[in-house]
């Protein structure tokens, strides 16, 4: 048995949310909410699994600075081990600047900090290979891009990869990202990522992952993509046999409050399904679930579930304890 359940290799960042009657391309708008939390896409995923009981690690760099205390703090109240996390003289914690308006679209802007001096030297792969999975995310430089592609290589048999690319590798072309793909158990995306990697639409950027070698490949759709009449669908969930529909119900119609690290939630709730043993379309499920607690709150980390609250809302959504 892996001593540690998942560890996270990703940016970590403070988010600082500024809330918009309306995002622009050029022009000038009224700051109507403004608030820095925690962020980082695979931290925010580390620490949902966390709040929900799995043993959990991460592997970053931050500032010495009160922005890097903050990130370190929030991961400690959870129980997220930091013994890996390098803090770097000299420079700032990484951060991200969201500009956010009423109907959920996001301008997002990133200043990697500490986060582009993280080095092989302060990665221990010996570390790694105590867990069971390695969640991967972006870095704004090729250096720590190139880091990760050597460590998957150099992982241990056993130890499963996910990874949630982001725009920022998506937008590297899928002949850069195959080292990484190839690799994967399972990549989690949306819809806008998956097309700008392949080039394809996003059914056949699904398919083309599977052949590199990726087992699952989730796609994430927002809002949702209206297939028939009084049926949407929030996504779709590739596997070699099939692929499956992610059905939001009744209650995934309801406003939403922001989506900064929807797609971060999503990726707790099914990776906390595949750890618990649920099938594919239980895991996409809980994905859509956790994913909806997240945006009924500013931020990416406040409204995510803790176990209880998730094994209720699982229980009213599927008839099924968790």
């Amino acid at each position: 048995m892996a001593a540690i359940d998942v560890i996270g290799l990703g940016a970590m960042n403070v988010d600082r949310l500024y809330q918009v009657d309306e995002t622009v391309a050029d022009g000038e708008r009224v700051v109507t909410d403004f608030v820095s939390l925690p962020g980082g896409s695979a931290a925010n995923t580390i620490y949902g699994l966390a709040k929900l009981g799995m043993r959990t690690g991460f592997t970053g760099a931050i500032g010495m600075d009160a922005d890097g205390e903050k990130l370190i703090e929030d991961f400690k109240a959870v129980g997220v081990d930091t013994s890996q996390i390098r803090v770097k003289q000299g420079t700032r914690t990484g951060s991200a600047i969201c500009f956010s308006d009423k109907l959920g679209r996001r301008a997002l802007y990133v200043s990697p900090g500490a986060n582009s001096l993280l080095t092989s030297e302060d990665i221990s792969l010996a570390y790694l290979n105590q867990a069971e999975m390695v969640h991967l995310s972006s870095f704004a430089d090729d250096k720590q891009f190139n880091l990760q592609v050597d460590l998957v290589r150099r992982l241990g048999a056993s130890v499963k990869v996910s990874l949630a690319p982001g725009m920022l590798y998506a937008t590297k072309g899928i002949e850069a990202l195959v080292p990484l793909l190839e690799k994967s158990y399972v990549i989690l995306m949306n819809r806008e990522e998956i097309e700008q990697l392949t080039g394809r639409d996003f059914r056949a950027g699904a398919w083309e992952c599977l052949t590199l070698g990726c087992r699952i490949v989730v796609v994430t759709l927002g809002k949702g993509l209206a297939i028939e009449k009084a049926k949407t669908i929030t996504g779709y969930i590739f596997d070699a046999e099939k692929e499956y529909e992610i059905e939001p119900g009744k209650e995934g119609l309801e406003p939403q409050l922001e989506t900064t690290g929807a797609g971060d939630a999503f990726a707790v709730g099914f990776l906390f399904g595949l750890f618990k043993g649920k099938g594919i379309k239980e895991c996409g499920l809980l994905g859509d679930t956790v994913a909806r607690f997240a945006i009924n709150e500013i931020g990416a980390r406040k409204g995510l579930p803790s176990s209880a609250q998730l094994s209720q809302r699982y229980l009213e959504r599927s008839g099924q304890q968790l």
